[in-house]
């Protein structure tokens, strides 16, 4: 008898433990699949950038309800748009020296966070260098 209660306790403790780790996730987790989810439910404002690294420049840029997967297989951003009920998908080739950054533009609208940010870009750090090579 003795043994089917501890049995019972040992397995309710365990299964206390496997639920909470389950169910452990920082408010930063869940705000960040929250945001992801009503990203790509087009229901957020956001801005792509897509930047050459060697000369600092902006290749590609665009701003408005945006769906991004990253298609790390074929190298590429593959960006779906809602435009007044129809949807437009555009493709990005990347490569080496092409980087980019997604940006929240609804601010204020997503209860997410009280803070307002700015990202600025320095291209001149994004520059490679030329190692020489000595045989």
């Amino acid at each position: 008898m003795k043994n089917k209660i501890a049995l019972v306790i040992n397995t309710v403790c365990i299964t206390c433990l496997i639920m909470g780790f389950l169910v452990g996730c920082t408010q930063a987790e869940r705000a960040s699949y929250n945001l992801s989810m009503e990203a790509d439910n087009f229901n957020i404002v956001r801005r792509v950038t897509v930047i050459d690294c060697i000369t600092g420049d902006t290749l590609f840029q665009m701003v408005g309800k945006l769906s991004i997967m990253a298609d790390t297989d074929d190298n590429q951003l593959e960006i779906t748009v809602e435009d007044d009920g129809t949807y437009q998908k555009h493709i990005i080739g990347l490569s080496d020296n092409v980087t980019y950054v997604i940006e929240d533009l609804n601010l204020g609208a997503n209860d997410v966070s009280n803070y307002r940010y700015t990202i600025n870009f320095n291209p001149k750090m994004w520059i490679p260098v030329d190692a020489e090579t000595i045989d």
